[in-house]
């Protein structure tokens, strides 16, 4: 017996089962995902990085999304990064309002089950788009943040491993401190 070819869904088809969906799923090269939950750590460090990032941009027109915001990175790969920033007029794919098209700034917290993804091919997809100036890669279970920021040619990277370390967001033109990131996380351990 023959195995039943995988399903390749299209944007359209994902974004209507996505419009329905009671829970949130991301497209990646075709395929759709769950989006697993995280754990009290993961929750603290995107809630700190929102609260902050919020705080330090709240005079400018840039706004900061949850992980409730998709970004549409390309036609076969909608993402729900942590956190992302925008700056201006939010434009959408299109009127449903459900993937945002032009982040500045894109956050992802590892999670033993997404370290791989967030580092690797997340990483390569945020890149790709023209209006990302910055992607900050932050650990859930130690003191440490990498930082990607597009540069005159390609990306630069800065690693951050210490508490009193300061993450200067140059297009946002504001410092987020490793303190304030990781203000109320309890360690238990080495998880990776």
């Amino acid at each position: 017996m023959a195995a039943n070819p995988r399903h390749y869904w299209t944007a359209g088809e994902f974004l209507a089962f996505e419009a329905e969906s009671e829970f949130k799923h991301e497209l990646i090269d075709g395929e759709v995902y769950d989006m697993s939950c995280g754990t009290g750590e993961h929750s603290q460090i995107a809630a700190n990085i929102i609260r902050t990032l919020g705080n330090l941009l709240e005079t400018s027109s840039c706004r900061v999304n949850t992980s409730d915001m998709m970004l549409k990175v390309r036609d076969d790969r909608y993402l729900y990064p942590d956190v992302s920033v925008v700056c201006g007029q939010p434009e959408y794919e299109d009127d449903s309002r459900l993937a945002l098209v032009n982040p500045i700034l894109v956050v992802e917290v590892t999670s033993p089950s997404s370290a791989e993804a967030d580092r690797g091919t997340k990483r390569e997809s945020y890149m790709q788009l023209p209006s990302v100036q910055a992607y900050l890669v932050i650990d859930q279970h130690r003191i440490y943040a990498e930082l990607n920021e597009r540069a005159a040619v390609g990306w630069r990277m800065q690693v951050f491993a210490s508490v009193d370390d300061v993450i200067t967001l140059e297009n946002l033109n504001v410092q987020l401190p490793l303190a304030l990131i990781f203000r109320g996380v309890t360690f238990y351990g080495d998880r990776n």
